[in-house]
């Protein structure tokens, strides 16, 4: 008997003798008359033995059965080795058919002398940004260089984005580096399927912005500003405020987001059978639908920040590498190794001495545009290259430069109020053409903005 029950057998033997009524007695062993006068009767039953409770000694009904907790620690020890305990517990649950809590598959595992191999560090104390209200209002955008495939695999980069006001990840696609054009296609991923969000937040990386450690080029001397990176072009055509972390912290949600990844989707791609790159990017839909599922939150509003386009409006456009060239005196370009012929057109017989723009699309292709008519397409490569930014020659493009309305934040407020107008067809005036606060028309009034500082030349 615990120490406990002997003193109830004591106070109730005193009430059996008369020496202290019952009332008193249940006052002393704090409980109520009705449970006293019950521990008083099985007391002259069965004795002293009768206070002890009748379920010490026996097993737990829903106790997990020997054969099922071997079974969980082989599991751990073969199929599911290096995952965490939580993560252990819903592939068992989905694959196996074994439903049990985290608190008992990690009991088990400690039994069998198994710890989770990632362990908590210890918090440091941050104040806390309180997310957006609404879905589209800002995106945070980053990469991780890892080995995906395991520790003998090939480190490769993924790309992703979150939702600040749901975590949900918006976005993701695996690349052999992290590169620009990597966040061209993720950008275009949220841009079909969500529309254009109101702001990304990003680190500081060249892909982004221009190092003011990298001299400035004579055109960016005369503007006064510097010219944009090939991403960030892209931004300011979309009309998407870039917004650049001071501190991995400040962007951590997307960056905690890393670290679940890296436990979790390697588990994943090894139980896929996930062997290259292509079948990567292949099996990443569905997982993040899973990972969706489980770790996004619903946002405060219900309203989206997101600008949904035009179903007419050309991508291949907007999400590509710009460049300008010159037409020599034989209607011919020289671009990335090749000599392009230009043919005449109905408008025009000859471009000599023009300056046209080329756009080298994700694919490989590349078309020539003069004055937003297309002059000539190049077919994509067999092989899909590698593409990369070719080295400062984008930053001679000088249509998508920053002008006012492209710099300025807008407020959250405004942000919201502009989707809505945009969505119920607000955004375009009386004869169809866009409002001047279109996201569309951005680069355009950037590109009249960089005009009129050049035609004013230098002080």
């Amino acid at each position: 008997m615990t120490t406990k029950e002997q003193r109830r057998a004591q106070m109730l033997t005193r009430v059996l003798e008369g020496a202290i009524t019952l009332g008193e007695a249940a006052v002393v062993m704090g409980m109520s008359v009705r449970h006293a006068r019950r521990l008083k009767g099985a007391l002259q039953r069965e004795g002293p033995g009768g206070l002890i409770h009748g379920n010490r000694g026996r097993a737990s009904p829903e106790r997990t059965a020997a054969a099922e907790a071997e079974q969980i620690v082989t599991l751990y020890r073969t199929r599911y080795a290096g995952t965490n305990v939580q993560h252990f517990t819903e592939l068992v649950d989905e694959r196996e058919d074994i439903h049990r809590s985290v608190a008992t598959v990690r009991r088990t595992l400690k039994a069998a002398g198994l710890a989770s191999p990632k362990v908590r560090r210890v918090p440091k104390h941050r104040s806390r940004r309180e997310r957006m209200a609404a879905e589209g209002m800002l995106v945070q955008i980053d990469a991780s260089p890892f080995r995906w495939l395991g520790p003998d695999g090939p480190k490769w980069s993924l790309v992703g984005a979150i939702d600040d006001a749901t975590s949900d990840p918006v976005g993701a696609v695996f690349r052999e580096q992290e590169d620009a054009a990597g966040y061209m296609v993720l950008l275009r991923q949220i841009v079909e399927a969500r529309g254009i969000p109101a702001a990304v937040y990003r680190d500081r990386h060249m892909i982004f912005e221009v190092s003011q450690r990298v001299r400035s080029t004579l055109e960016e001397d005369f503007a006064g500003a510097r010219f944009p990176t090939q991403v960030g072009r892209l931004l300011i055509e979309l009309g998407i405020t870039s917004i650049a972390a001071g501190s991995p912290q400040a962007k951590g949600r997307v960056e905690r987001q890393w670290r679940t990844q890296q436990d979790r989707l390697v588990t994943e791609l090894r139980l896929a059978g996930v062997a290259n790159l292509a079948e990567a990017n292949a099996f990443l839909p569905g997982y993040l639908e899973r990972y969706r599922a489980r770790f996004a939150v619903p946002p405060r509003s219900e309203e989206s920040a997101y600008v949904p386009i035009d179903a007419q409006t050309d991508l291949d456009r907007f999400f590509c590498f710009k460049y300008q060239r010159k037409v020599a005196a034989d209607n011919t370009i020289h671009f990335a190794g090749q000599i392009l012929q230009l043919p005449p057109t109905p408008d025009r017989v000859s471009y000599t001495h023009a300056v046209v723009d080329v756009h080298e699309r994700l694919d490989g292709s590349i078309a020539v545009y003069h004055h937003g008519a297309q002059l000539m397409l190049v077919p994509a490569p067999a092989d899909q290259p590698v593409l990369r930014s070719r080295g400062n020659d984008h930053r001679t493009y000088q249509k998508a430069a920053p002008g006012p309305e492209a710099t300025a934040p807008l407020s959250w407020a405004e942000t919201l109020r502009r989707a809505r107008a945009t969505r119920s067809g607000a955004s375009t005036g009386e004869n169809g053409r866009p409002t001047p606060h279109h996201p569309w028309r951005r680069a355009i009034q950037a590109a009249v903005a960089m005009a009129q500082t050049h035609s004013e030349g230098p002080p």
